[in-house]
């Protein structure tokens, strides 16, 4: 397998290599964005992994570019998994179509599942809120309607949780 690492931080290189590293893996690591399409173009990866922020373009804007670049058929469809900052950057990484996304402090187990998942063609996706409500209404094929998803959003503001500070 070979994977290509979009960041500009030592210390998410380590982390990656380490936990997806193996025999059979290869890393290759841009520290620029810019040059991210260029490089897929070079070497197909089976992988992109992206942090969220990488000097003057960052995920989701490397993200974006390769789709943009796989529509206009100059790139093949590269699975892609974002690492993110918080959980307020989830909608960036839907907005970008990114398979995958987990939340940073990162962790091999976590790094492990949502790679696995992008290269599959499944999405990994951490920070989404799941409305039980939500939830039971899908399974039953029904929709919500406007004064329902006003309910629907105070049924279940309480069961989300809060950070401090």
């Amino acid at each position: 397998m070979h994977i290509l690492l979009a960041t500009d931080a030592d210390w998410i290189v380590d982390e990656v290599t380490a936990a997806l590293g193996g025999p059979d893996t290869s890393f290759t690591v841009c520290r620029s964005g810019y040059v991210v399409s260029k490089t897929v173009a070079a070497r197909t990866p089976d992988l992109v992994i992206t942090d969220l922020q990488v000097g003057s373009m960052g995920g989701m804007a490397i993200t974006m570019a390769l789709r943009l670049d796989e529509s206009a058929g100059a790139l093949p469809h590269v699975p892609v998994v974002m690492l993110l900052d918080r959980s307020a950057d989830v909608y960036l990484a839907q907005r970008s179509q990114a398979e995958a996304w987990l939340i940073k402090p990162l962790d091999a187990l976590r790094l492990r599942r949502a790679a696995d998942a992008a290269i599959s063609g499944q999405p990994y996706q951490e920070g989404v809120p799941v409305s039980p409500v939500a939830d039971s209404n899908a399974e039953a094929g029904l929709e919500l309607e406007a004064g329902d998803a006003a309910a629907e959003d105070r049924s279940t503001a309480e069961e989300e949780p809060a950070n401090a500070g």
